[in-house]
């Protein structure tokens, strides 16, 4: 399973709002080749699922995952902070052996 926290959550609500997209939108979070750890986070709205996808809902957001990705993302909680080390969204993945110093990038 993929969780999402409190204010990630809200954080995604007041995205989609402002996107003008309604509550049948949901979060596609999956993994693409690059960054310089190896393999990069990419998040995006969508309200379809695909083939083969797995799909969770958590603090009211549907989340939405391809298979392949799954395999590098189960276990791992989206966080969002506004603090002074940065702001955006933060990716607890248990399943990687290495970040970037950016936390955007992780290798396995």
């Amino acid at each position: 399973m993929i969780t999402i926290s409190e204010r990630a959550a809200s954080h995604i609500k007041e995205l989609r709002e402002r996107s003008q997209l309604d509550e049948s939108y949901g979060l596609r979070v999956s993994v693409v080749g690059g960054g310089c750890s190896g393999l990069s986070y990419k998040l995006d709205f969508d309200n379809e699922q695909q083939p083969g996808d797995q799909v969770f809902e958590n603090n009211g957001i549907k989340i939405f995952v391809n298979l392949k990705s799954y395999l590098y993302l189960a276990g791992t909680e989206l966080d969002f902070s506004d603090g002074l080390n940065g702001k955006g969204f933060h990716f607890h993945n248990p399943n990687a052996t290495r970040t970037c110093g950016c936390g955007e990038s992780f290798g396995v």
